[in-house]
């Protein structure tokens, strides 16, 4: 399959919004844009001597709702229209769910896995160095994102404390607990997640102990695996990147992580039949969930894909053509913009800690975003059903209306 250009998909999406909203046309052309794109060589001396020079980007999208947001990505594969896609898509996702934000991206084109741990520390405060004054508590708070962690979060937050001569953890979410991380931030995209896909199957009137199989098993896909199970719902097909497995009967978690762990495979674990990625999203369940990669469901698979409802963890796992022949055929598809913004609800909660200088259990975080989650659902809900479309343009609708009335008031 050709590589898809996400910043295309990316307007398209936006395109079908401000049609059915009758978008004024200067609203519309700025969020056509980026505010503002940085790209820089970050230069580090590798352990052996040598320098090498990697591609940095921060795309910083939209700020009328309140400071740019959004994670920063270690992936050999980066490139400016990949960021520019998913910043715009933060921009929806942090006013789908109602929190004050901008949307923002960056990353770095580095596979590091190639890279020893002391050449990564040394990546990711170069990048800071190079960007610090462009970002900040009130301006742009990246976060953690693809192959990047709350110890890469907690270089970052230390080298930008150093340049600005105090110790700023608001300036970056995702951090580790001891430098104002959250509480409950590590399974809040799964968790919220769920809580949006208990509301739709009400919606959907989904019979109890609905079955469902998840594509991707990182953070993502096994934490929401587990609150899923938790609320009723019947893990029967799980995948990684190199393997995955169906079991009609279901799958037991916690034997699955330890059989995981142990063989860093899913093959082989009892009482299930191995079974590719791309066939597991054509399998006969209530609930897909596709927590991997991009344009995993697309125009040649979405006639064959059986699932009711489709929870979209990942980014932009959905083509636009497949969305049309989903649409067509009933199944409801709640759109990554709400469905994975648990995470950025969660980094709102860990802000706002951090600004106050206070520090909640995971159950009040936790129950503080099921709020947001809900009631992002709910409005969502109510737009699809004013407006007789799809979620994924009802979630655009939505925020592209929050969007912008903020530039109107603003008078950009």
């Amino acid at each position: 399959m050709a590589k898809i250009n996400l910043f295309q998909s990316a307007m398209q999406q936006l395109d079908v919004a401000a049609k059915i909203l009758n978008l004024d046309k200067q609203i519309l052309v700025q969020l056509q844009h980026p505010s503002r794109v940085l790209s820089v060589s970050v230069p580090i001396n590798l352990d052996n001597g040598e320098v090498r020079v990697f591609q940095g980007f921060r795309v910083q999208y939209n700020d009328a709702r309140g400071p740019f947001k959004g994670g920063l990505r270690y992936h050999s594969q980066v490139d400016m229209d990949e960021v520019k896609a998913l910043a715009f898509w933060m921009s929806i996702k942090n006013a789908v769910v109602d929190i004050p934000f901008g949307g923002g991206k960056g990353g770095i084109a580095v596979d590091p896995k190639k890279l020893s741990k002391r050449e990564l520390e040394r990546l990711s405060r170069k990048f800071i160095d190079l960007i610090y004054k462009d970002i900040g508590p009130k301006v742009d708070v990246p976060a953690p994102d693809v192959n990047t962690t709350p110890e890469i979060m907690g270089w970052m937050v230390d080298e930008y404390s150093k340049l600005v001569g105090k110790f700023t953890p608001a300036v970056i979410t995702g951090k580790p607990l001891s430098m104002g991380g959250s509480q409950g931030r590590e399974e809040a995209t799964g968790f919220g997640g769920v809580a949006v896909l208990k509301q739709a199957a009400k919606a959907a009137k989904l019979k109890k102990h609905a079955t469902m199989a998840v594509q991707g098993f990182g953070n993502v896909g096994s934490n929401f695996s587990e609150v899923a199970i938790q609320a009723g719902f019947k893990l029967v097909a799980v995948s990684d990147s190199k393997s995955g497995i169906y079991s009609p009967k279901g799958l037991d978690l916690k034997k699955l992580r330890d059989y995981k762990h142990q063989h860093q495979t899913f093959i082989g674990f009892p009482g299930a039949a191995e079974v590719t990625n791309e066939k597991l999203l054509e399998l006969p369940v209530d609930v897909l969930v596709p927590a991997a990669l991009e344009n995993q469901i697309h125009q040649g698979n979405a006639k064959k894909i059986r699932a009711k409802i489709i929870v979209e963890m990942a980014n932009g796992p959905t083509t636009p053509a497949a969305d049309l022949i989903l649409n067509a055929r009933g199944v409801w598809v709640i759109p990554d913009v709400l469905a994975n913004s648990g995470g950025v609800a969660a980094s709102y909660l860990e802000w706002s800690q951090n600004l106050k200088g206070l520090k909640w259990t995971k159950k009040v975080v936790l129950g503080k975003l099921t709020v947001y989650m809900t009631k992002a659902w709910q409005q969502v809900l109510a737009t699809h059903e004013k407006y007789q479309t799809d979620f994924r343009t009802a979630a655009f609708i939505l925020a592209i209306n929050r969007i912008a009335q903020a530039m109107r008031d603003r008078g950009l």
